[in-house]
């Protein structure tokens, strides 16, 4: 398909809808607030958020197969996969590809994580069609071809190079190698350079064929889009598809034990991550986990920040992180100091979290977390993106969808016994591994 720009405007085309109406047999619909679902007859979970009063949509495509699915000899495979689809679809040319939003004013972006695989658009709602038959032509109809690959190939083993060239995010990797060893967790998103320099034509199209499939899609759209136009043109787009299998979790990880370990590099600065097994993405305990940690070392009123940069000035950057994936979660703190004082800066962390392990929080700080995270909650939610993750995170999850109102509601839950109980559990810091990356 061709594609044309004019004086700033997209003469678009795209496929005509079907002349009759769509058979929806076998389909079932849910509806909560602005959010509506559509389960197609072959599996495809289709969701919408109406935001009245936004003239744009954020649209995207996720599938239900990431890197921690990956088999170990092809580590990498979905994250390549996600690289190629963008080389040229049967309909499009990658430049084509490249210009089908852009052109628009829109965006068009893609991103790996350990259990998904996720293509998005943002365009104005008027050309919502336009950006979702994109998507579509991305996720059914890619080229997948040997020649495309071996230029591919290098573009990634250039982001593999540019991870290693970044200590702070290369730290994160070698802290998940040695908090899961031998395990899809632990395992690099990107792949590593064997494995990548490696990897076949045929398992990528293998990939493909078995995984981007009707029951492992989920397509949602949020801004100004009604849900039941919107479940026409999935439909017309993809329930021709065959259902496939279900989705496949991935076995809980037993994690490795606390330790501190160092990894010997030439760099300006020693960069080091505490971390230690959360729960999973559907535990409860989530809510309160988010607090603490946003008490701890969210921002520069936390402890941490408070504490370690702006009284003892031993570090620029230090933060708390936390992930919750479907079979468990990781959560910890970074901090990025000069190697001189390298271990006053581990000293104040680990005293910091040691005081929040044995007293919790008191029911002011605690109060000013709560605030501090609905706060940056309903902020980010003005973007339709972020409307979009949170929508689709449900669903990838299989869990069940919260208005923003009982989101908030389960924040306002948590009490000072809960996080009490959860900082004894997950902030003792002789629970946790410590990394160090930086000189001898």
């Amino acid at each position: 398909m061709g594609l044309h720009c004019n004086g700033g405007h997209g003469r678009v085309s795209v496929p005509p809808s079907p002349s009759g109406p769509i058979d929806r047999t076998g389909e079932s619909d849910r509806r909560a607030g602005s959010m509506a679902e559509t389960v197609l007859h072959n599996g495809v979970r289709v969701l919408t958020e109406h935001l009245p009063g936004v003239r744009s949509v954020s649209v995207g495509v996720w599938v239900r197969h990431g890197a921690a699915h990956d088999a170990p000899e092809v580590s990498g495979a979905s994250h390549m996969l996600e690289h190629m689809v963008f080389k040229g679809t049967r309909r499009r040319s990658a430049h084509e590809i490249a210009l089908s939003i852009e052109c628009l004013g829109g965006s068009l972006d893609a991103f790996t994580s350990r259990e998904h695989t996720s293509y998005q658009a943002r365009a104005l709602d008027q050309h919502l069609p336009m950006a979702l038959d994109v998507l579509a032509d991305l996720v059914r109809e890619p080229n997948l071809r040997d020649e495309d690959l071996a230029l591919e190939r290098e573009v990634v083993l250039e982001e593999i190079a540019e991870v290693e060239d970044t200590p702070d995010d290369l730290v994160f990797e070698l802290h998940g190698e040695r908090m899961w060893p031998a395990h899809p967790y632990g395992r690099s998103i990107l792949g590593t350079p064997g494995t990548v320099g490696a990897m076949p034509g045929d398992a990528l199209r293998a990939l493909h064929a078995e995984s981007y499939l009707g029951r492992r899609l989920v397509i949602g759209a949020t801004g100004n889009v009604h849900h039941e136009a919107f479940v026409d043109e999935v439909a017309r787009l993809f329930e021709d598809l065959e259902p496939g299998d279900a989705p496949v979790w991935v076995s809980a990880p037993a994690a490795a034990g606390p330790a501190d370990e160092r990894v010997v590099r030439d760099t300006a600065q020693s960069h080091v991550v505490f971390g230690t097994p959360l729960p999973p993405h559907a535990d409860p305990d989530r809510y309160g986990l988010v607090l603490l940690s946003s008490a701890l070392g969210g921002g520069m009123s936390s402890r941490l920040f408070q504490r370690v940069r702006e009284e003892l000035g031993l570090c620029y950057s230090i933060f708390t992180y936390q992930s919750f994936y479907a079979g468990v979660g990781v959560g910890g703190v970074y901090v990025g100091t000069r190697p001189a004082a390298e271990e006053r800066a581990i000293e104040a962390v680990r005293a910091e979290m040691g005081r929040m392990a044995e007293a919790g929080l008191p029911a002011g700080e605690l109060e000013q977390a709560k605030q501090q995270v609905k706060g940056q909650i309903m902020l980010s939610l003005e973007s339709t993106g972020a409307r979009l993750y949170r929508l689709t995170a449900f669903a990838l999850h299989d869990e069940p969808f919260l208005d923003l109102d009982e989101l908030l509601d389960r924040l306002d839950a948590v009490t000072v016994p809960d996080i009490a109980r959860l900082a004894a559990r997950y902030l003792d810091p002789d629970r946790h591994r410590v990394l160090r990356l930086g000189p001898d």
